[in-house]
Formats: C-alpha cells, structure tokens, sequence
C-alpha cells in the first residue's frame, strides 16, 4: 500500500484547524460556572482560612511565657501572612511563578512560604518584632494563593491545564490530594441527648445530658458535655489535651461571674418559679460549694486553679487565679469572649437539661441533618495551622534551653533571629497530613477520628472525580458501629443530601453525596449589629446569649410576620422558629443562625415572591412544595425550584431516573463512579464515555442527543 497517497487525503492547514475547532470547539472567555461549583465549598473555605482566618489565629495564640536564667522571656505572633507557590531565592529561571503542572510532573508539592511576625520580650520589656519563616504550606488548586486564579480557559491551556479546570484539591508529592468533608455536631447549637453508658461515669450519673460542640471564629473546637444527675444536681465535663474532667456546675458558674448566690439562684430558676424542686435541686447546687469554703468568686477561682494547674501546663509564676482564668477561657464556652455571656448560656443550658429530664421536652437527634454542619478543608487546614504554630513556639523555648548558653552578648536581635530559625518547620506536619490523611495531633482537634481525612482525587472517569468534591462523610469511627440509626435516610435530608447517591457495603448510609443545589456557608458574619436591627423591628428580647452563638428570644406574638422581616439580614442567615406546643416537642425558642460550614439550598419563597436560602434546621418548619398543584393556599410557603432538586449532580446524569426502581438509581450512581460501561436502565441504553465526557442517549424511536460537560 502506498502509504503517502493514503496520509495525502487528510486536511492540512486552515481545513485541518476548522476540522479540530469544529470538533472539540473553540475556548470560551470564561469558564463555565455550573462546574466551577462543583469545587466551590473547598475554595471558599480554603479562602476564608488563609485571609481573615489566618489573622484571628495569630490573635487567638497566647503568647509563650517561660523562664531562662532569671529571666522572663515571652514569644508571641503578630501577625502572619501566606504567599504564592514561587520559585525559591537563589534560583535563575525565567518564570518565577510555580504552576501545577509542573508539580505533577516533577513529583513535588505545591506548596506557599508561610511568613510571620514573631514578637519578643525580657522580663516584659520589648525588644522587637522579628520577620520569620515557619515553612512551606500546600496550596489548593484555583484558590486566590494559586497561581492559576483568575485565569482564562485560554490562558489555562498555555499552563497545561484543562481548560474546565476546577481545582478544589492539594497536590503532594505529584498526587491529587482532596481533604474531606466530615460531618460534625452543629456549633454552638445545645442538643439534648439520651445515652444510657452516660450512667457508667460515676455514681449518680442519668442518661440525660447536654452536649454542646463549641467553636471559636478561627474553628478551633471542644465538645462540652452537661450532665443531669438523680439528685438534681448538674456536672460539667469537658475534654483538654484528650483527657476528660468533670467540674460541679455551681463551681463554673459563680467563677464566672461576681454574682450574689441569690442572683444565680434566681437566674436558674427562671420561668419555674413554681416549681418546687427544680428549686430545691438549685439550692443543692450552690449548697455544694459553699460547703467547699467558697463564698466569693476568688475565693472559687484560687479553689479551681489549685487543682487544675498541675494539668495546665502554665508558667510556675502565674497564680491560682490566673490558672482558672485559663482554664474557664479554654475550656468552658470558648465561642463566647466574655464570662457574663458564659454565665448566661450555662444558665439557659441548665433549664433545657431539666426540661429534658423531666420529658418536659423532647430528644434531639445527633443523626439527624437538622443537627448537622460539614467540616470543610479550610476549617481542618486552620485548626491544624493553629496547632502548628503554637508548637512552633514550644520548639523555640526548647532551643533557648539547649543554646541558651551560647548567647554570650545577651539577648540580641541577632541571637534570637538564630534561636527563631531552629524552630520546627511546618512543611513535613502539613505534607504528612495530606499525603496519609492522618492527623498527628496533640489535642485531637475535637474530631472523633484521626485517620482516613484525606482521599487521592481519582481521575477514574470523570464523574467519579466530581463526586469527591460533593461527597461528605459521617467519619470512620461510625462504620464499626452496630448500631444502623447512624445510616438511616431521614426525611430531614431532603434536598440537601441525595437519597440514591451512596456506596454498597461498609460506607452505605455513612458516605452520602449533597444534591446539586446544595451549598456550604462559607462567610463569617459579624453579629453585632443583629441586636439594634432585631430590636428595631419591634420585638421584645428577654435573652441575647452571644454573638457567635444562635441568638435565643421569647417567641413573638406574630411569628410569621416576624420571620419575613427578619429576612432583611444576610442571605446565608438560617431563622428557626420552634414554637410551643404544650407537648414533649423540641425546646422552643427563636434560634438565628449566623455560623459558617452550614448547608443551605435556594427555595421560591411564594410570600416574599423570590428565591431564598433555607437551613437544614429551619426546613422542618417550613411547608415546601415540589410541583405547582402540590401548592396549598395559606399553607404552602415554599416552593421548589426543580422537581429533581433532591438529587445529586451523579444521580441527575440518570435519564428518566423517576421511572427506575430506586435500586436502579443507586447501581447507576456506583457504575459512573467505577467503570465506563453501557448500563440498562429501563429499557434506556445509556452509553457513557466519560473521560471525553460525552453522553450519549438513546431511548426507543427519540433521536440520540449529545450533552458535553
């Protein structure tokens, strides 16, 4: 065969470049939006951490106060700042700007310089601020860090880059690394639980208590348990560096605030006045420490700091009372910067605990989504970075005590900038957590697992690799469980979590997929103008607990009314109306939502006639219509803007998926993820060739249509 007349027919030049345009299509200006989102959630909060949460952690570090030869040595953060992978000093190259292309292919990390403002003094004189680099730290593809932000699909493929590309995942070590969302106890939110292994921990102990998940702005959390004993007493728990304490709740309280016992007494037993022994079991309470010798809140404080001290690990010159102030900053409410709004909380908690144990209301359910938020990349990248840094500063006073004796012109500038740079580096803790997924922590990070946080993005096809950026997780330490209440689908999850989208076997029910409109907050919003607004519109205020946590008020007379106007806030504010039904039902109150990491999703409100975003807690008390003659007058407030919202983005590749058995639904969610197959599903002849990300559809006599992604 005569091989050059063959190749001889083939289009060359402009035919040959109309040929592949007209194939693949020419690159837009702009990428497209509808799957830019699907990695939004991992950007966002990867964003959110490395701007204005960096700086609330710089703040939040207490500074490190030690002793060296007579001499009262403090370090400090002031402030810190994350730059752009680039080529390091020293180097000749023409592009200083590192890509992730290059990564990959030279099997290396993607990875920033974190730079910080060390501040230091002797014996509490200052003697300066001291630029220091703490090491490289992995950087997320697409992120504003990334070298790759804000380019065009043009300027993308110049890069090596798709020109879809949506990000949302490390690369380490060459790898694609995605870190992922776990689902946790919402912050700062008082749910009332029932377990009865509570009753092991001590004599006395109930199956009632509290539990409280709290959450600084910086996402540094620690769980906080109340506990409802059988003589009417109430204990607090809390865990500090992995070990669990137990405090009388009369200890916190009056070592919060410089109340009269009569003040507190009569703060408890708010709205039970007539109750006789809710007010007897008060009186127990407040007896137990007046019994202890502690009448006056310093005198409790040097009590608490006495005992707790030992466990503190505090410079040996600070006082009992400076101890307890530690551990009631730490330890008690963290989300709350002032002890009068702990006080209040810890009272308002208290009278949900007895209500709760008296069935005067009911459980709530820790596997429902209603009680839920997600765990986002950037808030485990933060509470790590935290971690880090403040045992960044212990590796620095270690190095004072081994070379301290070689500073022989004292406490110089340039001695100290030596002593910084033998500090520990960051990279290798960061590089280890993404490359393994396990986190080497000293205080666990209020996490209930320490494995399996990180996953490899697989390129498998392509909806296998858009899926890890919308699966969410329930965490490791519940597959183990025999318990099946953890995997049921509840109708709670409607709409934000899809009910076919989910593995067979070990992970089923544990591993699910939000649907398609499903969203995270990302934002923090301040709440200090939310007293002046709520009570501009009128409404009578009898407790606002906290600007980070949901804000409580007596239930207003017209609560419908209240709630509209009230959607005059942010649009990512969740309002929660639980009214009183003179039943055992959920504790009622006006609860307003605020936090970061919740799920929303966009609903037609039918009253205000526009698109609003609702929670996951605020949809049990709405009335949401799915089609047109679903709508009831004066019933309906609600409407959904898709028929096919609840599921997935996976399971809205399925055609005609209303006329599949459901198991169907699911065997075809778990085919797109694992294999490129021709799948029967009702007589429809799907085939999927997903890597070139074409389908193909077929069905009876209908001509076959092309959909590109």
């Amino acid at each position: 065969m005569d091989f050059s007349k063959k190749w001889s027919n083939l289009p060359t030049g402009p035919s040959l470049r109309n040929l592949t345009e007209g194939r693949f299509g020419e690159l837009k200006e702009q990428q497209h939006a509808a799957v830019q989102d699907l990695t939004k959630a991992h950007i966002e909060s990867f964003d959110q951490a490395v701007t204005d949460g960096l700086s609330r952690v710089v703040q939040a570090i207490p500074p490190l106060e030690f002793m060296y030869k007579n001499d009262q040595i403090s370090l400090s953060f002031v402030d810190a700042s994350m730059h752009s992978p680039t080529v390091a000093k020293g180097n000749i190259c023409r592009e200083m700007k590192i890509f992730p292309a290059e990564c990959r292919g030279r099997r290396c990390s993607y990875k920033g310089k974190l730079v910080a403002d060390v501040s230091w003094s002797v014996n509490g004189v200052p003697k300066g601020i001291v630029k220091q680099s703490l090491g490289l730290l992995p950087v997320m593809v697409k992120s504003k860090l990334c070298n790759l932000h804000g380019l065009s699909p043009k300027e993308l493929v110049e890069h090596h880059e798709e020109s879809e590309e949506m990000g949302g995942y490390f690369i380490v070590n060459g790898i694609e690394k995605v870190i992922r969302m776990l689902i946790m106890p919402r912050r700062n939110y008082p749910i009332a639980m029932c377990r009865p292994k509570w009753k092991s921990r001590g004599q006395g102990y109930t199956q009632y208590g509290i539990s409280m998940r709290c959450v600084k702005e910086e996402h540094t959390a620690i769980n906080m348990n109340l506990h409802y004993l059988e003589n009417g007493t109430v204990m607090l728990n809390f865990i500090y560096m992995k070990e669990l304490y137990f405090l009388p709740l009369g200890f916190g309280l009056k070592a919060l605030v410089d109340f009269s016992d009569f003040q507190i007494y009569q703060e408890l037993i708010k709205g039970r006045e007539d109750n006789s022994f809710y007010k007897t079991c008060v009186s127990e309470m407040l007896r137990i420490v007046s019994e202890e010798g502690c009448t006056t809140r310093s005198k409790v404080l040097n009590y608490l700091g006495e005992r707790f001290r030992v466990k503190m690990n505090l410079p040996e010159w600070y006082t009992d009372e400076e101890c307890a102030n530690f551990l009631l900053s730490e330890c008690i409410c963290i989300h709350l910067k002032s002890n009068v709004e702990k006080f209040y909380l810890l009272c308002l908690i208290t009278r949900k605990l007895f209500s709760f144990a008296k069935q005067e209301c009911m459980e709530e359910n820790c596997d429902s989504i209603m009680c839920q938020e997600v765990l986002t990349p950037g808030q485990l990248y933060l509470m790590f970075l935290k971690e880090r840094m403040a045992a960044w500063l212990v590796s620095v006073k270690l190095s004072v005590d081994k070379r301290g004796s070689k500073l022989v012109s004292g406490w110089g500038a340039e001695n100290m900038m030596r002593i910084l740079n033998t500090g520990s580096d960051l990279t290798k803790a960061f590089e280890y957590l993404l490359a393994t997924g396990n986190l080497n922590s000293r205080t666990g990070l209020g996490l209930l697992q320490n494995t399996g946080l990180c996953v490899v993005a697989d390129k498998l096809n392509f909806i296998r690799y858009l899926s890890h950026f919308r699966c969410v997780h329930r965490g490791a330490a519940f597959a183990k469980m025999r318990t099946t209440s953890v995997r049921k689908l509840l109708p709670e999850s409607w709409g934000f979590l899809c009910p076919v989208h989910t593995p067979d076997g070990e992970p089923c029910g544990l591993m699910n997929h939000m649907t398609a409109s499903c969203e995270i907050v990302a934002p923090t919003l301040s709440t200090m103008s939310l007293p002046a607004l709520l009570c501009s519109l009128g409404e009578r205020f009898s407790c606002l607990i906290s600007q980070a946590s949901p804000r409580w008020m007596d239930l207003p007379v017209s609560p419908s009314q209240t709630v509209q106007r009230e959607k005059k806030i942010p649009s990512w504010t969740e309002i929660v109306l639980v009214p009183k039904t003179g039943k055992a039902s959920l504790y009622p109150g006006l609860f307003l939502f605020t936090t970061p990491c919740r799920m929303v999703r966009p609903v037609q409100n039918l009253t205000l006639g526009k698109q609003e975003l609702i929670g996951t807690f605020e949809q049990l008390y709405l009335n949401v219509g799915i089609l047109e003659d679903e709508i009831e007058a004066g019933v309906t407030t609600h409407q959904e803007l898709f028929p096919h919202s609840m599921l997935s983005v996976v399971a809205n590749f399925i055609p005609y998926s209303d006329h599949n058995q459901s198991p169907r639904n699911m065997y075809q969610c778990q085919m797109g993820n694992n294999v490129q197959s021709c799948v029967w599903t009702s007589g429809l002849c799907v085939h999927a060739n997903l890597n070139a990300g074409l389908f193909l559809l077929s069905a009876g006599a209908k001509k076959a249509a092309s959909l590109t992604t």
